[in-house]
């Protein structure tokens, strides 16, 4: 199965539970790509000491998901992408809804 996921959330909590389903279902053999939508790009500066959403971005991306964060997003908070987390447009979310079996939101 192809698995998208949306996220558009910062709270800590929300985002590491998105990733670590994201990384679960890499490891069952899904292909997973996960959109960083609105405050959802803000995820790589939510890493704390209770909830580890780096480790999880990481560990997503070295068993092979794909992580992408929306362009316009970003420049509105002044933030840039990453190499973890490319720039991205909305061309790429579209392209991530239309070939996944599944889309979920955070």
């Amino acid at each position: 199965m192809n698995l998208g996921i949306v996220i558009y959330s910062n709270d800590p909590e929300t985002v590491w539970n998105a990733f670590r389903l994201g990384v679960f279902s890499r490891k069952q053999g899904e292909a997973v790509s996960v959109f960083l939508l609105g405050k959802g790009v803000e995820a790589e500066s939510l890493d704390n000491s209770k909830f580890g959403v780096l480790g999880q971005i990481r560990s997503l991306v070295e068993i092979g998901g794909l992580i992408l964060a929306c362009g316009t997003c970003l420049k509105v908070r002044k933030l840039e992408g990453s190499e973890i987390c490319p720039l991205s447009t909305i061309q790429d979310l579209h392209a991530l809804i239309r070939d996944s079996e599944k889309v979920l939101t955070f």
